[in-house]
């Protein structure tokens, strides 16, 4: 007497029963987890060159400004300026008040 398998004549095991089924779904399984180029990889490769692009956009602009102050510290005045502004340099003719108002964000240290 021999066994006769219930599920032989379903439509979804006739679908899982196919080899080529199964070589499909195999391929799909090793590139999307096993293969060395796999969906994820690629996904993590994709987010990496999107920061690295705007960080390239981001260095370029500070690129630009940095000329342009490069051409305007050309001048001597602007020279006299930005260390003025910057580095609080003064003539030996001059003299410096520091001025502090009540509403001053900015509060001294006390030692």
């Amino acid at each position: 007497m021999q066994m006769k398998n219930p599920y032989k004549d379903k439509k979804w095991f006739k679908f899982l029963g196919n080899k080529y089924v199964w070589v499909l779904l195999f391929f799909v399984v090793w590139m999307l987890f096993l293969d060395n180029y796999s969906y994820f990889d690629h996904r993590f490769l994709n987010d990496q060159i999107n920061e690295l692009e705007d960080n390239k956009t981001y260095y370029k602009e500070e690129i630009k400004k940095d000329q342009e102050q490069i051409k305007q510290l050309k001048n001597p005045e602007q020279i006299e300026k930005y260390a003025r502004e910057k580095y609080f340099m003064k003539k030996d003719s001059e003299d410096i008040y520091i001025i502090k108002f009540e509403g001053d964000t900015i509060q001294e240290k006390n030692n």
